[in-house]
């Protein structure tokens, strides 16, 4: 039902629009549960702000890990891939939420595969499998050598399509509306014209991914700018380990580069390449005993330590060696399509690479089924804090994530709506379309990536909150840019808040004035929002089981 309004220059929303769930990206999480909703019988609304394809989950390179049954290395197994997973996550993962999600792999990748996804296979006929950073075992799946991201969403959106999954393109999600009671009961948007709208829902999914245009270089695309993470700290739910951005160790280099940054799987040093620095010398060698292949929080921070010593006179970036692998064009064709618009041929040059943001850890406190602390109010994927992953993301754990929490969270909906424990859209109020504090977005950008990124410390985590301070001005929320700025800066102020209080290293988060674990520290930090709009620490999740 939609409900016109003469003057889209007015407060209130020019259209009006209801549905039983609204679900915030199209991405892997998003449009999963959107389908599994839609075959359970509810009315799905999917809300995009760019076009439905254009999210993070097609720049995925990796795979998916899963331990596939009767396809898989002989000594491998659900738990081994789970203790793997631990060690990555350096003592913050939910045991719990691991071995649940985990052990819905195959039956979620079983699902895609029927829905039309194609992975590459093996000469004997079974699943392709690779091996990445922090895996001890060959487990990850891929389609088209290194664009499994690509052909997953190909599968999804295709999906959506031929079930005629409604799908709103170039919107902007802004507040939530609440009830009286605070209960979810749907969404404001913004085209991309800056018109208003609103969808009253009882259900609304924020599967709107990642944050790493926080930084100056990142993995993730343009629109990757926190906006959910804003939208469900407004709602009043809660996020946890904020201050945990994971840098991929190996995007390729380009001098001066600015936002998303073209990725170097590193499934290609699963394939036997090393990284050296600008001397010639092995970059890995005695850090790890995964050498190469470990996490990527270690790999980033040799990296990073590497660099500030000018090997060969070069300070901003390493090589990887991959001059040994056979067939890279084959194995690797996107890599290898973005090398060479560089000039670089893998087969003889070694690929300058660098560190820059890809994963956020964090994110909007939510059960393995994607509930909130707010009902009517669910999350998945990136932006979403399940336990999985902790204090660093295991390589390939991501695509799995949001293909097994997105069919739950679907259902979980479905649950909930039976069972009477979600809102009357009707009761939903309009939240007040003013302003939000939002910082001047290159000045916000430079300051993250110079204080907040891979090494921090007091002095500069204080600089950049100051810096934020300053520059920060009341902006009303009427075009995308607008709702951006804000989320971004609300999204940075709690990342700051978190990673001032945590006064270790561990995981993503290393602190180069306290650079030891400390097991007083061994447990998440949850932040919500105050009265006047501010991020602030609450008590801290108590981690009961952790591995």
């Amino acid at each position: 039902m939609t409900t016109p309004v003469n003057d889209p220059r007015a407060k209130t929303p020019v259209w009006e629009a209801r549905a039983d769930l609204v679900v915030i990206g199209s991405g892997v999480a998003g449009l999963t549960a959107a389908l599994r909703a839609q075959a359970l019988g509810l009315h799905v609304l999917v809300i995009t702000k760019a076009a439905v394809a254009d999210g993070n989950t097609r720049w995925a390179q990796g795979g998916v890990a899963v331990v596939m049954e009767n396809e898989h290395d002989l000594d491998d197994s659900v738990a081994r891939h789970a203790e793997d997973t631990f060690t990555a996550g350096a003592g913050l993962c939910d045991e719990a939420a691991v071995r649940s999600i985990l052990d819905g792999g195959p039956a979620a990748v079983a699902r895609l595969r029927a829905d039309g996804a194609q992975f590459d296979a093996a000469a004997s006929g079974l699943l392709a499998r690779a091996r990445e950073g922090g895996h001890s075992a060959f487990r990850v799946i891929h389609a088209g050598g290194d664009a499994t991201g690509a052909e997953v969403e190909r599968a999804l959106v295709a999906q959506a399509g031929q079930t005629g999954v409604p799908v709103l393109e170039h919107h902007i999600a802004v507040d939530a509306l609440r009830t009286p009671g605070g209960r979810v009961a749907g969404v404001t948007v913004l085209d991309h014209h800056g018109v208003p709208g609103v969808v009253r829902a009882p259900a609304v999914l924020v599967a709107s991914g990642g944050l790493g245009q926080l930084y100056q270089a990142t993995s993730n695309p343009e629109i990757a700018t926190g906006d959910g993470i804003a939208l469900a700290l407004r709602a009043g739910a809660t996020v946890a380990d904020i201050e945990f951005v994971q840098f991929h160790p190996t995007v390729l280099y380009t001098p001066g580069a600015r936002g998303r940054c073209p990725l170097v799987t590193e499934a290609v040093r699963g394939e036997g390449a090393t990284l050296v620095d600008g001397a010639g010398l092995p970059v890995m060698r005695g850090v790890h005993p995964l050498g190469d292949l470990a996490p990527r929080d270690v790999v980033s921070a040799a990296i990073t330590r590497r660099m500030l010593t000018a090997p060969g006179g070069i300070d901003d970036h390493v090589f990887l060696d991959a001059t040994g692998i056979e067939g890279f064009a084959q194995r690797f064709p996107t890599v290898f399509g973005a090398c060479a618009a560089l000039g670089l041929d893998p087969a003889v040059d070694p690929i300058p690479v660098t560190p820059a943001a890809h994963f956020s850890c964090g994110g909007i406190v939510t059960t393995v089924a994607g509930r909130s602390s707010v009902a009517g109010l669910y999350a998945a994927g990136e932006v979403a804090r399940t336990g999985l992953h902790g204090a660093n993301r295991l390589a390939s754990n991501s695509l799995l994530e949001g293909l097994v929490v997105g069919q739950r969270v679907a259902e979980a909906v479905a649950a909930d709506l039976a069972a009477g424990l979600l809102a009357d859209p009707a009761r939903g109020r309009l939240p007040s379309w003013t302003t939000a504090p939002a910082a001047e977005r290159d000045s916000l950008q430079r300051v993250m990536s110079r204080y907040a990124a891979i090494g921090r410390d007091a002095d500069g985590l204080a600089a950049a909150g100051s810096v934020l301070d300053l520059s920060l001005s009341d902006t009303p929320l009427w075009t995308h840019a607008a709702v951006e700025d804000a989320a971004l800066t609300v999204v940075a102020q709690a990342m700051l808040a978190a990673a001032v209080r945590r006064t270790e290293s561990r995981g993503c988060h290393v602190r180069t004035d306290f650079p030891d674990r400390d097991d007083a520290w061994r447990r998440s930090q949850l932040i919500r929002l105050s009265p006047s709009g501010q991020p602030v620490l609450a008590d801290p999740i108590p981690l009961e089981g952790v591995a």
